[in-house]
């Protein structure tokens, strides 16, 4: 039984979510507040609803590089101790009130030192809001710290993932514009990390194409690749065949995961539509991939949305859609124990009460 669940279905499963921008997903009345009290004056609008209407526009140019003009605005209101804490707060309870049980929420702390707060106290301010949520909400977030790949203070953010991985830190990544900013660029973090035993994700294969994700992972050593959708590159598809290229086949042979973000891949020019992206096919040929919400202020999206699209563009049902969140579930950086107790007590057992139920409201 693979009954084509409803949006409504979908918001009561529980689900798992990778790859969520804490600044991509800021609420628009958060972001006037924010703004009119740190006297940040550079809002293009200050109604609500006008705001979210810019925000989504704005970011459906077609280019990665536009895109990531709009975090000017939400980074521009998220310096102060107050703000940050606020809206993590915030941001675990709409994951919360989406069906998300589990979730990996990354921010970059250089982007939030221009009131004077240090790498430490943006770092703690983050974990506050994430460590109150989950005893008001239930839900378990780590966060990724995140380093500019065109600044040059990785090793600084990977030691500060390392310092506070036993507070909620749970992994390190680098963002920002693909093209001329090789992961390579960040090699001595990297390889701090693996010392050290930490995990890391690296953007990779989403403004630029295979080079990105083969150093990502053979020079790098990334755990998971952040979007990853220019694998598709290295596959040949005639008709229902479908013949892998080498790294491809090592992306699918060594289970890497792949975090997926539709809506934001259609935003950036990386997919053309829901539709066409390479995620039905990597679905088919079973890499193990997952789905995210990259930016959900700037997508105008959730998790729930995102799994409703797939849902009408590649005919999912319940099968499926636990199939994704069990692979995201495996993919997190959470200990091992912790991700099977969520998988064994509260997915698969959740998943299967809508599935045999018709989807009515879970007791």
């Amino acid at each position: 039984m693979n009954e084509r669940p409803t949006l409504e279905d979908i918001r009561r499963a529980p689900k798992v979510l990778l790859h969520d921008h804490l600044d991509g997903g800021v609420r628009p009345a958060t972001i006037i507040e924010l703004a009119r009290d740190t006297g940040y004056a550079d809002l293009p609008a200050t109604d609500p609803d006008e705001l979210r209407t810019w925000f989504e526009e704005a970011s459906n140019s077609g280019s990665l590089e536009r895109y990531l003009e709009t975090f000017s605005h939400t980074v521009g209101v998220m310096q102060t101790a107050e703000a940050l804490t606020r809206v993590a707060y915030e941001c675990a309870e709409d994951l919360a009130a989406d069906g998300i049980v589990y979730a990996e929420v990354r921010y970059a702390p250089e982007q939030h030192l221009g009131r004077g707060l240090t790498l430490e106290q943006v770092v703690e301010a983050v974990l506050d809001g994430f460590a109150r949520a989950r005893r008001d909400f239930g839900i378990r977030v780590g966060t990724l710290v995140t380093a500019m790949r065109h600044q040059a203070r990785s090793m600084e953010i990977a030691e500060l993932a390392v310092r506070y991985r036993d507070l909620g830190v749970v992994g390190f990544d680098i963002a920002g514009a693909e093209a001329g900013y090789p992961p390579t660029r960040h090699l001595d973090a990297f390889e701090y990390l693996q010392r050290e035993n930490a995990h890391f994700t690296i953007h990779a294969g989403e403004g630029f194409g295979l080079p990105s994700i083969w150093q990502a992972i053979q020079w790098c050593g990334a755990d998971r690749l952040g979007h990853g959708v220019r694998i598709i590159d290295d596959i040949e598809v005639e008709g229902s065949d479908a013949r892998l290229g080498r790294l491809a086949d090592y992306v699918r042979d060594k289970r890497i995961p792949l975090e997926m973000c539709p809506t934001s891949n259609i935003q950036t020019g990386a997919a053309k539509s829901i539709a066409e992206h390479p995620i039905g096919l990597l679905r088919r040929l079973s890499f193990r991939v997952t789905v995210n919400t990259d930016n959900r202020l700037m997508g105008g999206t959730s998790l729930s949305q995102e799994f409703a699209k797939l849902t009408e563009a590649f005919g999912y049902g319940w099968d499926d859609l636990q199939w994704f969140t069990v692979n995201a579930m495996k993919s997190a950086f959470a200990p091992f124990n912790e991700r099977l107790e969520l998988i064994n007590g509260v997915i698969k057992p959740g998943f299967a009460q809508l599935k045999w139920s018709g989807a009515r409201p879970l007791a």
